[in-house]
């Protein structure tokens, strides 16, 4: 079972903090504050995050310097960041965002609609993400003939037929966001991230289809999960 998604609130006005958590209760995943760059630089040391919406004006380290650490950070630097301003910015602040590695940059007041949508599309495909870095766990247990805590121990056709199953179930949500996306008009960022999912689904189906009896697959057929 894929855990909720973890999304960081980061910004030094309580306030907000609340407003965001009224905001994004009803995606029911786990909603982390953070009240400074330095705190949620601290949390990101620890927990896995799904997204991460980043206050631009913060005393101290604000949201440029903030996304810059989590960017030069090997295990952070793949987390989608949202930033929010208040600021009346023009061109040039709004590219400053990107340039920091941010995936959208929305100006307060923003549509609670808009703002869950857009979070709600990283969940997803943090949790797809997830779930096939599980089957990939399964998959290499079954080459290298060990078991699992969470697996109950089969003949190995019945674990591959397991499998098969598995990834078949993901393949399809995969597809059906996929679909979603184009529907939408979604940010590029979100598009290329399901688009980097599906390659790594068409990978790990390729390396269950060489375990077919008689095809002679081994460990190397695994796909990289990087």
């Amino acid at each position: 079972m894929v855990q909720k998604a973890k999304i960081l609130l980061v910004d030094d006005r309580p306030e907000n903090l609340l407003a965001l958590e009224a905001i994004l209760s009803a995606l029911d995943q786990t909603l982390v504050r953070a009240s400074s760059g330095e705190e949620a630089l601290k949390a990101l040391l620890t927990d896995d995050f799904a997204v991460i919406l980043l206050d631009v004006q913060m005393p101290g380290m604000d949201g440029f310097e903030t996304a810059a650490h989590i960017k030069r950070r090997e295990r952070t630097r793949d987390i989608p960041i949202i930033f929010l301003t208040a600021i009346n910015h023009g061109p040039h602040h709004t590219f400053r965002g990107y340039a920091a590695g941010a995936v959208d940059y929305i100006s307060k007041p923003f549509d609670p609609w808009v703002l869950r949508a857009k979070v709600s599309v990283f969940v997803e495909l943090y949790m797809k993400n997830c779930q096939l870095r599980e089957q990939a766990a399964l998959l290499r247990l079954q080459l290298e003939g060990g078991t699992h805590p969470g697996v109950v121990e089969k003949e190995p056709a019945g674990l591959l037929a397991e499998l098969s199953a598995r990834l078949a179930a993901v393949e399809e949500q995969a597809e059906a966001l996929s679909k979603q996306l184009d529907d939408e008009s979604a940010d590029a960022a979100a598009v290329a991230t399901a688009a980097h999912l599906e390659r790594k689904l068409t990978g790990l189906r390729r390396a269950l289809d060489a375990l077919e009896p008689g095809t002679g697959g081994s460990a190397s057929a695994l796909p990289s999960q990087h």
